[in-house]
């Protein structure tokens, strides 16, 4: 055997596989044998065929089975041996016209190279870090909220504003039967809140989806439909009144401060207000860190220039799916994915300057210290070590939750990295104007 590399490019290269029968024969002589010695053949005591015969049926699908393993095999050890550092999986160059009769066989392989390039994250765009404020709107939400679920419940003759109303929602075409709990203030036409003023339980209002919501992927949800019905959507609900309800909302007490907080930890309104707008924060801190990672990941990919192998990634693309992709597909694919591509490249890089790799310990201790925190919701608090232990065992079982936990921990650090390195103002803002920016 002998192998060979021609480089084409910084990017791309085509190694050859030069295959003797020397390198294939004693296996596929061993292979026939047991065939032979298995064989079931009319005319024949088993075991008995010559071997002309066994050869003449399995001999060529026999080699060919050999040649592959071989080359697969040697293609990766070579791979390997060579360290060269690869991106997708090396390409077999088709070929019609082999002669499997002859001394010789040669195959050659595409590569495409990992490209080379300079990163400086202290160099980079200045990005914005918003800080999310909890404002007085939004704490005045929360408390309602709070307050009405504690609150007093008493049904209604009639639909007024404010009222709680519970309806079957029906529409046969889209299949759509969901029964919802709604205020009025909920829809955004004001045609359907007026319809349902002054009905009672067992009238049906009918009204169109079109519009009856600011966004209409709340259609979604409300409708139980799936994410491709809910655009343009425009059909007729019939909506059966099951339940109309008024709550007043429970004053805010010491009951209600113990009930959300525990007993005593909040003695006032103000430090209520406090401790939500405390505790708010600290959950929008998240949104805003995962905000910030993927405002730095975006401009990292439109700064940093990355050369990628595009004939190869493409034809890699289209022939290493379930099925061929067509040459007008597979370059729409890889246009779509160029960017994941060029993330994953820059996220490998980070990581491995940075030392950034997570740990199976690190893995365990975040995973105990989120069982803790759920049994601590239930008042438990004091968990046997060897039960805790065997919890952590059993959640890290399933891959895809070991996965996610470890995909978190990594962004965890690179937020820390890019907080320290990337270039950055901070923005005070509120939750809506948050939404408001990355909307844009």
């Amino acid at each position: 055997m002998n192998i060979s590399q021609v480089n084409q490019d910084d990017l791309n290269a085509v190694v050859s596989i030069n295959l003797t029968k020397e390198d294939y024969k004693d296996k596929v002589e061993k292979i026939l044998s047991d065939y032979r010695k298995n064989a079931n053949i009319p005319g024949f005591r088993k075991g008995m065929a010559p071997m002309s015969m066994i050869k003449k049926q399995y001999e060529k699908a026999i080699i060919f089975d050999e040649v592959n393993k071989i080359l697969q095999d040697s293609i990766n050890q070579y791979i390997n041996d060579q360290k060269l550092d690869i991106l997708g999986n090396p390409l077999p160059v088709a070929k019609n016209d082999i002669d499997w009769d002859s001394e010789t066989l040669t195959f050659d392989f595409e590569l495409g190279f990992t490209p080379k390039f300079n990163l400086d994250l202290t160099t980079m765009g200045q990005v914005v870090k918003y800080n999310i404020v909890a404002d007085d709107k939004m704490l005045d939400e929360q408390i309602g909220r709070i307050t009405e679920s504690m609150g007093k419940i008493e049904s209604q003759e009639a639909v007024e504003e404010g009222f709680t109303i519970s309806a079957q929602m029906i529409n046969e075409e889209e299949g759509i039967d969901k029964t919802a709990s709604f205020k009025l203030d909920k829809f955004a036409n004001e045609e359907v809140k007026k319809s349902f003023l002054g009905k009672k339980a067992g009238d049906i209002v009918t009204f169109n989806t079109k519009g009856l919501f600011a966004d209409e992927h709340e259609l979604e949800h409300f409708f139980n439909v799936s994410h491709e019905q809910v655009h343009g959507l425009a059909v007729d609900i019939q909506a059966e009144i099951k339940t109309i309800t008024k709550t007043t909302p429970a004053e805010l007490n010491q009951e209600v401060f113990d009930r959300v907080f525990g007993k005593d930890v909040v003695q006032s309104a103000e430090d209520f207000r406090l401790k939500l707008k405390e505790d708010a924060e600290n959950q929008l801190r998240q949104q805003a860190d995962q905000q910030f990672l993927n405002d730095v990941t975006d401009h990292l990919i439109k700064e940093t220039k990355i050369d990628l192998p595009k004939a190869f990634l493409t034809k890699w693309i289209q022939f290493s799916g379930e099925r061929a992709l067509s040459a007008d597909e597979a370059l729409k694919a890889f246009e779509e994915s160029e960017n994941g591509f060029k993330y994953q490249l820059l996220e490998n890089k980070i990581v491995a300057e940075h030392n950034l790799q997570v740990t199976f310990e690190e893995i365990k201790n975040t995973t105990a210290d989120r069982i803790k925190m759920q049994y601590a919701q239930y008042g438990i608090n004091d968990i046997a070590e060897d039960e805790l232990n065997d919890t952590v065992m059993r959640v890290l079982k399933n891959k895809e939750e070991m996965k996610r936990l470890s995909d978190q921990l990594l962004s965890q650090k690179m937020i820390g990295l890019y907080l320290e390195k990337v270039p950055y103002t901070t923005k005070d803002v509120t939750f809506e104007q948050f939404l408001d920016q990355i909307k844009k």
